[in-house]
């Protein structure tokens, strides 16, 4: 394998849906097309009267956001373990 086909990988924490370590896939930093950024947002407007609607984003070819793996599922920390309390209170 050449240097320009590895991936680029990133590790990171993630609190949703678990707490985990993720390794993730990033944009190539040297794309032509994005920049690096991993798309282009692109601004469109209303049909009738041509103002501003939104923005689309169209994302790159040179990246897969959705490649990740989950390496090490984390423990919940101590602080959010007795939140409970709200349970025992009757709704109002």
């Amino acid at each position: 394998m050449t240097r320009k086909t590895l991936p680029r990988l990133r590790l990171y924490r993630t609190t949703w849906p678990r707490h985990a370590l993720v390794l993730a896939d990033t944009p190539r930093p040297t794309c032509p097309q994005c920049a690096g950024d991993g798309g282009t947002a692109r601004d469109y407007g209303h049909p009738d009267t041509g103002e501003y609607d939104g923005t689309a984003w169209e994302p790159c070819p040179c990246w897969n956001e959705n490649r990740r793996w989950v390496l090490l599922p984390l423990p919940r920390p101590r602080w959010w373990r007795g939140r409970n309390d709200y349970r025992n209170e009757p709704p109002f």
